[in-house]
Parts: C-alpha cells; sequence; structure tokens
C-alpha cells in the first residue's frame, strides 16, 4: 500500500502544477508574479487583474485538486478493487499532493501560490461535511474584517478540527486503523497553510495585512 500512497501524492502533484493564476495572467500579458505578493494564488490573482481573474484562478485551482482525487479514485478502484476501504486514505495523500504542486510548482521554480482554493477543492472532494462551516467562517471573516488571510487560516483550522470530530464519531468512512494517518493528513493541510500564511499573520498581528479591495503594486 505504500506504493499507492506515492502514486496518489504524484499523481495530486501533476494536477497540482496546473497554475491557474499565471496561465491566466499570461494570456493577459502579465508574469502574476511580478506583482503584489508575488505568488500565482487567487488573492494575489484578484488583487492585480480583477474580480474574473480571481474567479477563474480561484474554481481553476479548486477543480484541480478535486480532479486529482477523482482519478486517483478511479484508477486506483479500476486497478485494485480492493483499495475500497482505503480509498479515503487514498484521495487524501492526492489532494495533498496537488497542493503541494500548486504551493511549490517545479516548473516554476518552486514558486506557487498558498494553497488555499486547492485545499478548497480537497475539502468537497474528500471530506465534504466539513464544506458548509468552513465556507461560512470564511465569508463572515471576510465580510467583516475584508482580510482574505484571516479567512484562508480559519477555513483549514475549521478543517483540521471536523475532520478530528468527524472520524471520531466514524461519519467520513475511514478505515478504524487508518484514522490516525487521515487526521495527521489534515494536519499537514492545515500546518502547511498556516506556514504559507506566516507573513500575513504578522502583518495582522501589526495591523498592517492587506484588506480586500486593495489593488496590487
Amino acid at each position: 500500500m505504500i506504493v499507492f500512497r506515492i502514486l496518489a501524492v504524484v499523481i495530486g502533484y501533476i494536477f497540482g502544477l496546473f497554475q491557474t493564476g499565471y496561465l491566466y495572467g499570461k494570456s493577459k500579458g502579465v508574469d502574476i508574479r511580478e506583482h503584489g505578493s508575488g505568488n500565482s494564488g487567487t488573492t494575489n490573482t484578484l488583487r492585480t487583474l480583477g474580480i474574473k481573474a480571481g474567479l477563474v484562478t480561484f474554481v481553476g485551482d479548486l477543480l484541480k485538486a478535486i480532479f486529482a482525487v477523482a482519478v486517483v479514485r478511479f484508477l486506483f478502484l479500476a486497478v485494485d478493487p480492493d483499495t475500497e476501504p482505503m480509498i479515503k486514505v487514498f484521495e487524501m495523500y492526492a489532494g495533498l499532493g496537488a497542493v503541494l504542486g500548486h504551493n511549490f510548482p517545479v516548473t516554476m521554480k518552486f514558486k506557487g501560490g498558498k494553497g488555499i482554493a486547492c485545499t478548497a477543492g480537497v475539502i468537497l472532494a474528500v471530506c465534504f461535511p466539513a464544506a458548509p462551516l468552513c465556507l461560512l467562517l470564511f465569508i463572515l471573516a471576510v465580510a467583516i474584517t475584508r482580510y482574505v488571510s484571516l479567512g484562508s487560516i480559519l477555513v483549514v483550522t475549521a478543517f483540521l478540527i471536523q475532520a478530528l470530530i468527524y472520524n471520531q464519531l466514524g461519519y467520513l468512512h475511514v478505515p478504524q486503523g487508518n484514522v490516525l494517518e487521515f487526521n495527521i493528513l489534515v494536519g499537514c493541510f492545515t500546518a502547511m497553510a498556516i506556514w504559507r500564511h506566516r507573513a500575513n499573520i504578522v502583518r495582522l498581528l501589526n495591523g498592517t495585512e492587506n484588506k480586500l479591495g486593495k489593488k496590487a503594486e
């Protein structure tokens, strides 16, 4: 089963290399990495190129994670139907690979985004019961404070807490012997997102974080 785990991460990583924001920017003659925060994620694309660009980037990054999970599920079950009890775990590895590919794309010298839209795709595809609260917290945080970074941090934190609870209750249908592994994987999403937002956290604490609506320079 180690081979399946590695293969799932690799498949996910390949999907993650599709940098929606960068490709959209290039179609407009703009290298998104040379503006604003310098990453190719949704927020920087939104600030640099506008609402349409931001929506396209968000949807593209969301879907690439969903597709990665779907491909792993279809492929693994087709090759070996006995993987079905473990499929949720393999899906999570695929999702993690997609976020790694998005955040650290080898094709772009490992300079990608922060992985929130991609993580949202994983939540929808693998841990759907956690999605409504994550979405609600994001909307409320951004609506009240206009800090996208705060909303993003709340999303990944809520994802982890809910995964722990839902796994304890058996709602995610993860085999009992793999619950800890699944929870650790979710913890990796949270830890990586917080690490990628470390500069934002410092600015939030200092009161200097950029609010939604401010154009990138």
